[in-house]
């Protein structure tokens, strides 16, 4: 984890505040893979991941945007009402679960209110590097456009596409028309509210495989059914323990001496993926890639179990 102070904030919205760090000791933060996040470690102890969205290319700093949520688990109510110009905070190295593909004819950018923070800074990244893409920003009205006054200046304000107080109802409309009949070679990417990216998802896969389809999560995955049955856990070591189906992988090796690095414990980040060996996962996280899922060759192991009586890691 690395100490940052905080040098600027701004209310980009009634509720959505951005904040600017640069490290405590002066040492550059950048730059940084295009559509990564950190965990923020807040001041009531609190980490919740955030998407950088600034100029990927940028070293001086780091910026990141902080919706305050409704009910709040505790992590943005604390970061707006606690954090002031000059707090510091803890936050990890940039982590990429959500990049640009290499070699894509066409990016095409698709979010919604706070899921458009990852796809600025792959906006900036394109733009910079001179590729194909277009951006199309949805939200409930103008006022509440996180950095809309920003990307209208921008260098790439002719790529970006608003879509403004477009209701629920009428958003399969709008992505009928901006994802039609796509080119083999595109690459789209979204975030947002779950319903929403779920239909760009569906609009997009008529004509691009699953591959070429890009989602970031930034909410815990739905419960996977009933809790699972007992499992047998062995490491590449050689021990051999028992999962309870109410307890989790890393809790059951926390109790045996093995600490597994974490963060979210939601299956959000993937701090605490761990190569599998043999078995089959019950994937139940939203971090790693449904490619990545369907090699069985890797697990969340906060979140996710095993399909069958026994499953051996790499730790």
């Amino acid at each position: 984890m690395i100490t940052v102070r905080v040098t600027c904030i701004a209310d980009e919205t009634d509720t959505i505040r951005s904040f600017r760090l640069v490290r405590s000791d002066g040492v550059p933060l950048g730059p940084y893979p295009a559509g990564a996040h950190i965990d923020v470690t807040g001041p009531t102890g609190i980490t919740r991941q955030y998407s950088l969205c600034g100029p990927p290319h940028e070293t001086g700093s780091f910026l990141v945007a902080v919706k305050r949520e409704t009910p709040s688990r505790g992590g943005s109510d604390a970061m707006h009402d606690d954090v002031r110009v000059g707090s510091e905070l803890r936050i990890s190295e940039p982590r990429k679960m959500f990049g640009l593909a290499t070699g894509a004819g066409e990016h095409v950018l698709v979010g919604a209110g706070i899921g458009v923070t990852p796809l600025l800074a792959m906006a900036h990244q394109l733009h910079r590097e001179g590729r194909n893409f277009r951006l199309h920003y949805f939200a409930s009205a103008r006022r509440r456009a996180a950095f809309a006054d920003q990307l209208e200046l921008s260098g790439f304000a002719a790529r970006v596409r608003f879509h403004f107080g477009v209701p629920r109802p009428g958003q399969q409309k709008a992505l009928d028309a901006i994802l039609p009949n796509l080119d083999p070679g595109t690459h789209v990417y979204t975030c947002g509210p779950k319903e929403f990216m779920q239909r760009v998802t569906a609009t997009a896969a008529r004509s691009l495989p699953e591959d070429q389809v890009h989602i970031e999560h930034f909410q815990p995955p739905d419960p996977a059914g009933k809790p699972g049955a007992e499992f047998e856990l062995e490491l590449d070591t050689g021990e051999v323990f028992t999962v309870p189906a109410d307890r989790s992988i890393v809790d059951v090796l926390a109790e045996n001496g093995f600490e597994v690095d974490t963060s979210c414990r939601e299956g959000i980040c993937g701090t605490c993926v761990l190569p599998v060996l043999e078995g089959e996962p019950d994937h139940r996280d939203n971090c790693l890639t449904r490619k990545e899922k369907a090699a069985n060759d890797q697990i969340a192991t906060c979140v996710s179990r095993a399909r069958g009586r026994r499953l051996v890691i790499e730790f």
